[in-house]
């Protein structure tokens, strides 16, 4: 089991990772970060909203199911939100910033994972 510093560090270790952040989704409020190159501050509740939106959207389509992560693609970066499903990180997300160019997706989606599942708030 990992703490939110420990994972954000392993976070860092992706290939092609720029900066991480795991954020209170209720809040908005970051609870551990890495890396740099933006205001995580902002982007931690920018991409709450980003989550609510999308459970208000699977609520009113009546979708019984749970995300595991979203993606959004920029010119020059991936930005990928990792919901944290462990029962202790239940409205928790790990935000995920990768250099397009040096990052492979299926990889980092695969080293976010387990990072998320050794998670231990």
């Amino acid at each position: 089991m990992a703490t939110p510093n420990e994972s954000m560090t392993a976070v860092m270790n992706i290939e092609g990772a720029l900066a991480a952040a795991l954020v209170d989704a209720d809040s908005g409020m970051t609870l551990a970060t890495a890396g740099g190159g933006l205001d995580l501050e902002l982007a931690a509740a920018g991409n709450t909203e980003v989550v609510r939106a999308k459970m208000r959207v699977m609520d009113s389509l009546g979708l019984d199911d749970r995300i595991e992560d979203i993606l959004i693609t920029l010119g020059k970066q991936f930005h990928l939100i990792r919901l944290v499903s462990s029962q202790s990180g239940q409205g928790l997300f790990i935000y995920l910033v990768l250099h397009r160019d040096r990052a492979n997706l299926a990889m980092a989606r695969r080293q976010l994972q387990g990072i998320e599942q050794a998670l231990d708030i």
